[in-house]
């Protein structure tokens, strides 16, 4: 089932569009990592998982790059911005590790 497309008329509805794809991306790459922590996370790995279209499936890649494009910003500093602002917030997301 496709997920419904709203109106990105505003720059709130275009960052919440863009952090929708790579929040899911993200914690996809943190959960198969040997230590389920997202600080040891780099952006690097994240583009592998990013370019491999067998991983997170359900992430709609087009769809990440079509946001940060709408955004004004290079994917890969939205991939960075997301990933330092989830790292910060690691232990509220439960991406800190531990089994």
């Amino acid at each position: 089932m496709d997920k419904p497309e709203y109106p990105r008329d505003s720059l709130m509805s275009k960052a919440l569009f863009a952090v929708d794809e790579i929040t899911g991306l993200i914690i996809a790459a943190v959960y198969v990592r040997p230590d389920k922590s997202i600080n040891g996370l780099e952006l690097s790995s994240l583009k592998k998982k990013f370019k491999d279209k067998a991983f997170a499936k359900g992430v709609d890649r087009e769809g990440l790059v079509r946001a940060a494009e709408e955004l004004g910003v290079l994917l890969d500093e939205h991939m960075q911005f997301v990933l330092e602002a989830m790292k910060y917030r690691a232990a509220l997301l439960g991406l800190s590790g531990g089994v």
